[in-house]
């Protein structure tokens, strides 16, 4: 894991940054016909129900297809058009459902369709719980993943990441934060919730110890497969903080009821790192060609129009590296 002092000042320019803004490739095998489909013109337009969503439609549309990466698609992709995508689609503003509860967006919605603009394909989402989505690779159910999910040495035994973007853990917690939450120090004694399989869980889990260690009041700790859950659970009092990206943090605490039930606490992203696409180990064609389009996102400019559009370019990198988190 990369350590809190290398990304202090990476750290604080995102909060900033969000606060401010907020205003070869391989096929699904298995034939799944329940995978939600992704499109410019579908999921990218706001209106009055989802007005927190910006409308990236014009910068999606601009996208031509690299003919030459579209040339180096397997045949099976050729054939099919499409690759299927295993998201946890309840992690906002990263993955979320608009209002008609179907339709996926989200920042890594836009960068996905993005992506397959550039590759000449579509999107097709599989929602999944985040704690199955690396299985879901390994077993050919889906054929990447876009989830918020933090590269690390651990998942890399497993599976691939390109990576294209920087986040860390930070603290989610009820209005005027009544516990006085204020640093890692102060968790001990209060009531957790975490996402299943999340780095998020990890680190909870280090700190309980560290708790138990020190002799200090216990942490309890809440796993769920649910962020909506746990939001419901924070906001009733049966936990007292959540962990989350920044980029969700920052997301609910400006949406939820209209602004009016958490905020994030002011502290340094925890273990920032990066955020990576995921592949199956054997589908290297598959993980190169994104990352080769991904690049070309990049440098022609669209992908810092996209994470500005969600005011979350704080975070924004400029290579799209392979298994770079530690």
């Amino acid at each position: 894991m990369m350590k809190l002092s290398n990304f202090r000042k990476l750290s604080t320019a995102l909060v900033v940054v969000a606060l401010m803004g907020f205003s070869g490739c391989g096929v699904n095998m298995n034939g799944d016909t329940s995978s939600k489909t992704s499109d410019s013109k579908s999921s990218s337009k706001s209106d009055d129900t989802d007005s927190a969503i910006p409308d990236n439609s014009k910068i999606l549309d601009g996208i031509k297809v690299d003919k030459t990466l579209q040339s180096k698609l397997p045949d099976s992709v050729k054939k099919a058009g499409a690759v299927t995508i295993g998201s946890y689609i309840q992690a906002p503003p990263n993955n979320m459902y608009r209002k008609d509860g179907k339709t996926p967006a989200g920042d890594e919605v836009d960068l996905a369709k993005a992506i397959g603009k550039k590759l000449g394909i579509k999107m097709n989402y599989k929602d999944m719980s985040f704690d199955s989505l690396v299985t879901g690779l390994e077993s050919g159910r889906v054929d990447m993943t876009m989830a918020a999910m933090n590269d690390t040495k651990a998942r890399q035994e497993k599976v691939d990441f390109v990576d294209y973007y920087t986040a860390g853990i930070t603290f989610l917690v009820r209005k005027g934060n009544p516990k006085n939450i204020k640093n890692p120090d102060t968790l001990c004694g209060t009531k957790i919730a975490v996402a299943v399989g999340s780095s998020q869980e990890a680190y909870a889990k280090e700190r309980a110890k560290i708790c138990e260690t020190k002799g200090k009041p216990k942490l309890d700790l809440t796993v769920t497969q649910s962020d909506t859950q746990n939001q419901t659970q924070l906001q009733t009092g049966r936990v007292d903080v959540i962990l989350h990206d920044l980029p969700s943090s920052v997301y609910i605490a400006k949406t939820a009821g209209h602004g009016k039930l958490f905020e994030m606490v002011d502290y340094p992203s925890i273990n920032a790192g990066p955020l990576g696409i995921g592949f199956n180990k054997k589908d290297s064609q598959l993980r190169d060609c994104v990352q080769q389009a991904l690049q070309s996102l990049m440098d022609d400019g669209t992908y810092m129009k996209l994470f500005k559009s969600w005011g979350l370019q704080g975070g924004a990198i400029k290579q799209a590296t392979v298994n770079t988190g530690e």
